[in-house]
C-alpha cells in the first residue's frame, strides 16, 4: 500500500495481545479489593474516617467551656449566689439552684448566662485550695464528685483503638497493592503461575488452524503425555522442552493451550516478565517454586510465556557481575537438567525473539525442539476466517475465501481482528448481518487506518492528492509481476490524506530483483506525478521515500545485488530461525567506512536510475494520468473495477 501525506509513517500498529480465544479460565485473577464484606476499600474512606474522628476530637473532646475566675468563684459562693458544686477533674461548677431540677435543663456555655428562670451555673478550673472545702462547709454548701468512667471509655476509643484500626486499614490497603504488584514481603518467593486443573482447559486442536505443521509437531508430545510406556518401553525419551519460534499473534499460546487441553494435564501458564522483581533473589526462588509444584502435580505442562525476557543470552552483558535476571536464567538451566524425561513433565515456551535467546537455553537436553509457528497460507487464513467467524451472524454473500485472498500476511490475531471489527462496523450501520463491505472496510481499516472523513483539504491539496495516488496505481499497472490495484482513494486515513491499495493475488515467498525494483518505482510514482502537475515537490512523498530507501539498502547490503559487491552479504546478524551461529545475537557493521562511502552512494543511483524509467512510464501515459486523477476528485473513491475501465478505455 502506498499512501500520500505522511511524513512519519504508522509503523506500530496495536494489536490484540492474544492470538485467540482466551483461556478458559480467564486468566489470573486480580486481588480483591473488598476485604471487609460488601465495603470497597479506598483511599477515600481514609480520608473521611480521619476527617470525622477529628472532627469529633475537637467538637466533644477538646472543646474549651468559656469559665469564671477560681476568686470569682469563691466570692460567689462566699456571698451565697451559688448553692451547690458540681466536682469533676477537669472543671467545678456552680448553680445557683440547691436541688436539681426533674425537668431537663439546657446550660449555657457563657459565663452568668441564664439556664433557665430558676438557674444559673458558674463553672471555673478546678485549683488545689483546702479552703474552699472550708468554706462550703461554712455556708453549708452541698458539693459532690462527678465519676467520668463513661469519658474514660471514650478517651481509650480513640487514643487507642481508632488509631489502631487506622493503621490495620492502611496495612490491608498497602498488602493488597503488593499484592499487585508480585505479593507481600513474606511471599515474593511464590511462583505466581496460574494453575488450571486437569480437564478444565477446553481448548483442542480443532480450535487452532493455520499452524497444521506446528500441530503435527506438538501431537507426539500429547501421545506421550497420555500414553508414556509406549515410549519408555523402546527406551525412547521425550524432549523435555519444546520452544514455539514465531511473530507475534500467530497463535503460540492457543496452541499451547491446545496441547494441554488435548492431553487432559495440569497447565502451569507464567510469563517470563513475571519471574522478576526489584527484590533480588525473587526470580531465581520463584523459579525453583514452580518445578517443586509441577513435579508434584505430574504429569503437567510447564508454559512460559515471553521467554526472551528471562532467557536473554549472557554473552553480550558488558556490566559482568551477578544480577538478578542472570540469576533466573541460571535457575531455569539447573531446574531443566534436574528432572527425568520420563516424570511427564514438559515445558513449553513461546517467544518471537530466537535470536536473542542465550545459546544454553538452546542446546538439546533444554529446549530440544523448535516449533516454527509462522504466519498462516491461503488456506490457513480461510480455515482461521471460519473458526473466529463460527459465532457470527454472516449475510450468505459473504466470501471468506476473498476475503483470505487478500490478507497475505495476516497473523492469526489480525484476523481475528478482522472478523470483530466487521462485525462492530455491522452494528454502527444498523444491519443484523455482516456484509461483505464489512470485511472490506475492516481491511482497510487495519492496513490503512481510520478514515478521516472531517478532515478537509484545500483544492490544490486535494488535488495534488489525486495525481499522486494516481501516479501510484499508473505505475503498478504497468510494471510486470506487481500486485493488483484493489483500491484507490483520496479519503484521509490514518496519517495518509489518500491510499492506493494493493493486494496479492496468491501467497510469495520469495522476490526477485526485478520484484524489488518494480516497488521502488510504485512508490517512486506518487512523487513524479506531484512534479509533473505542480513543478515542484511537496512533503507528501516522505513516506514513500523512506521505503524506497530501504529497499533499496537491502539490495546493496543484505542482498547482495549490488556491482562491486555483488553475492555479498555487508551486514553481520545474529542468528534467527534455526541459523547454525547463536553466539552473538547482536547487529553489527563489519566493513570499512569507504564501504559505507560506496553504499550510500549505490543507494543515491540505484534510486535516481529507477526514478528516470517511471518518468518515462508517466510521462508516455500522460493522458490516461489526467483521466484516473480526474475521476479521483470526482468520486474519492476508485475500486478496481473503475480503475480497469478508465485504463482500458485509453
Amino acid at each position: 500500500m502506498s499512501d500520500f501525506g505522511s511524513q512519519e509513517p504508522q509503523k506500530d500498529k496495536k494489536k490484540p495481545k492474544g492470538d485467540g480465544p482466551q483461556f478458559p479460565f480467564g486468566g489470573p485473577k486480580l486481588p480483591d479489593m473488598k476485604p471487609f464484606g460488601g465495603w470497597k476499600f479506598s483511599l477515600l474512606y481514609i480520608f473521611i474516617l480521619v476527617v470525622g474522628m477529628s472532627l469529633f476530637n475537637y467538637v466533644f473532646l477538646n472543646r474549651v467551656n468559656p469559665t469564671i475566675d477560681f476568686s470569682e468563684f469563691k466570692t460567689k459562693i462566699a456571698s451565697g449566689e451559688i448553692k451547690r458544686v458540681e466536682m469533676t477533674e477537669s472543671y467545678f461548677t456552680g448553680y445557683t439552684s440547691a436541688v436539681p431540677r426533674r425537668t431537663p435543663v439546657s446550660r449555657s456555655p457563657l459565663r452568668g448566662s441564664s439556664a433557665s428562670s430558676e438557674e444559673t451555673m458558674y463553672r471555673t478550673v478546678p485549683i488545689n485550695d483546702p479552703d474552699l472545702i472550708k468554706l462550703m462547709d461554712e455556708k453549708k454548701i452541698a458539693y459532690y464528685a462527678v465519676s467520668r468512667e463513661g469519658s474514660t471509655i471514650l478517651n481509650i476509643i480513640f487514643s487507642w483503638v481508632l488509631p489502631i484500626a487506622f493503621l490495620f486499614f492502611i496495612w490491608r490497603f498497602f498488602m493488597k497493592r503488593l499484592g499487585n504488584m508480585g505479593g507481600n514481603v513474606l511471599s515474593v518467593g511464590q511462583n505466581r503461575a496460574v494453575i488450571v486443573a486437569e480437564g478444565d482447559i477446553v481448548t483442542r486442536f480443532n480450535d487452532v488452524a493455520g499452524v497444521d505443521e506446528a500441530k503435527e509437531e506438538l501431537v507426539e508430545v500429547v501421545d506421550f503425555l497420555k500414553n508414556p510406556r509406549k515410549y519408555t518401553d523402546i527406551g525412547g525419551k521425550i524432549p523435555k522442552g519444546v520452544l514455539l519460534v514465531g511473530p507475534p499473534g500467530t497463535g503460540k499460546t492457543l496452541l499451547a493451550r491446545a496441547v494441554a487441553g488435548e492431553a487432559e494435564v495440569s497447565f502451569f501458564r507464567m510469563s517470563g516478565a513475571d519471574f522478576v522483581e526489584m527484590f533480588v533473589g525473587v526470580g531465581a526462588a520463584r523459579v525453583r517454586d514452580l518445578f517443586k509444584q509441577a513435579r508434584d502435580k505430574a504429569p503437567c505442562i510447564i508454559f512460559i510465556d515471553e521467554l526472551d525476557a528471562i532467557g536473554k543470552s549472557r554473552i553480550n552483558n558488558i556490566a559482568g557481575g551477578n544480577d538478578e535476571r542472570e540469576q533466573t536464567l541460571n535457575q531455569l538451566l539447573v531446574e531443566m537438567d534436574g528432572f527425568d524425561a520420563t516424570s511427564g513433565l514438559i515445558i513449553l515456551a513461546a517467544t518471537n525473539r530466537p535470536d536473542v535467546l542465550d545459546p544454553a537455553l538452546l542446546r538439546p537436553g533444554r529446549f530440544d525442539r523448535q516449533v516454527l509457528v509462522d504466519r498462516p497460507d491461503l488456506k490457513g487464513r480461510e480455515a482461521i476466517l471460519k473458526i473466529h467467524s463460527g459465532a457470527v451472524k454472516l449475510s450468505p454473500q459473504v466470501d471468506l475465501t476473498a476475503v483470505a485472498r487478500i490478507t497475505s500476511g495476516f497473523s492469526g490475531a489480525d484476523l481475528a481482528n478482522i472478523v470483530n471489527e466487521a462485525a462492530l462496523l455491522a452494528v454502527r450501520a444498523g444491519r443484523q448481518l455482516v456484509a461483505q463491505k464489512d470485511f472490506d472496510e475492516a481491511i482497510e481499516k487495519t492496513v490503512a487506518g481510520l478514515q478521516k472523513k472531517t478532515r478537509i483539504l484545500k483544492p490544490e491539496e486535494r488535488r495534488l492528492t489525486a495525481y499522486h495516488e494516481a501516479g501510484h496505481a499508473l505505475v503498478a499497472a504497468f510494471t510486470p509481476n506487481a500486485d493488483p490495484v484493489q483500491k484507490i482513494s483520496i479519503i484521509p486515513r490514518g496519517f495518509a490524506l489518500g491510499y492506493t491499495l494493493q493486494m496479492p493475488v496468491e501467497d510469495r515467498y520469495t522476490v526477485t530483483q526485478s520484484d524489488l525494483l518494480g516497488k521502488i518505482d510504485i512508490l517512486l510514482g506518487g512523487r513524479i506525478a506531484e512534479e509533473m502537475v505542480s513543478g515542484e515537490y511537496s512533503t507528501g512523498a516522505a513516506s514513500d521515500l523512506t521505503k524506497a530507501t530501504d529497499i533499496a539498502r537491502k539490495m546493496i547490503t543484505d542482498y547482495g545485488m549490488s556491482g562491486r559487491f555483488r553475492n555479498v552479504a555487508l551486514t553481520s546478524r545474529g542468528a534467527g530461525m534455526g541459523g547454525p551461529d547463536r553466539q552473538e545475537p547482536m547487529f553489527q557493521r563489519e566493513y570499512a567506512e569507504s564501504t559505507q562511502q560506496y553504499v550510500d552512494e549505490e543507494i543515491a543511483r540505484l534510486v535516481d536510475q529507477e526514478y528516470g524509467k517511471t518518468e518515462d512510464i508517466l510521462k508516455n501515459r500522460r493522458a490516461v494520468l489526467d483521466q484516473v486523477a480526474a475521476a479521483l476528485l470526482e468520486k474519492e473513491t476508485l475500486d478496481e473495477k473503475e480503475f480497469r475501465a478508465l485504463l482500458e478505455s485509453a
